[in-house]
């Protein structure tokens, strides 16, 4: 059985590797991030920090159920964005919502207050499928990423014994 700390610095690495991804995709192959997209990147970064500081932090039993908390409701979050987009990209073309401005230009011309809104619901963007490997696109891979972490977060809230400080 895996030390909660091995656990969080797992999870740590995980979402590291998936940013470098991501970020691969955007500045590489030039794939432009949609709303959902930008949310799902903050699911993904939050749930690496909350375990980066569990790693830090290394709590006895009660602090691990609680960071292992964190990291699962963080990313069920996470998926729960992905498979808003994956039903998206599912609709077909009548049914797609229009398209709106790039991120960049709303958080320039717009409150944060009225931004959040538009990301968290996604746009016609959204439904593009930019990439896809055995037919599977960014947002599938991204909800078995999410899935992973979350069971991650799950074994550490359930885990029967604590064996560390």
């Amino acid at each position: 059985m895996p030390q909660p700390r091995t656990v969080n610095l797992l999870i740590f690495l995980a979402t590291l590797g998936l940013m470098a991804v991501a970020l691969f995709m955007q500045y590489v192959w030039e794939l432009t991030p949609c709303y959902l997209c930008i949310v799902q990147r903050v699911f993904v970064t939050l749930t690496g920090l909350i375990a980066l500081a569990a790693f830090i932090h290394n709590p006895g039993v009660r602090g691990v159920r609680i960071y292992g908390g964190a990291t699962c409701v963080s990313a069920l979050a996470g998926a729960g964005f992905s498979i808003r987009q994956l039903w998206l990209q599912s609709l077909p073309e009548d049914l797609v919502p229009a398209c709106g401005p790039p991120a960049d230009y709303l958080f320039d011309a717009l409150p944060l207050m009225e931004v959040i809104p538009m990301l968290l619901r996604g746009d016609g963007n959204c439904a593009e499928v930019q990439w896809s490997l055995f037919s599977i696109s960014i947002p599938g891979y991204t909800l078995i990423a999410f899935a992973g972490l979350a069971l991650l977060g799950g074994y550490q809230v359930l885990r029967l014994k604590h064996t560390g400080p």
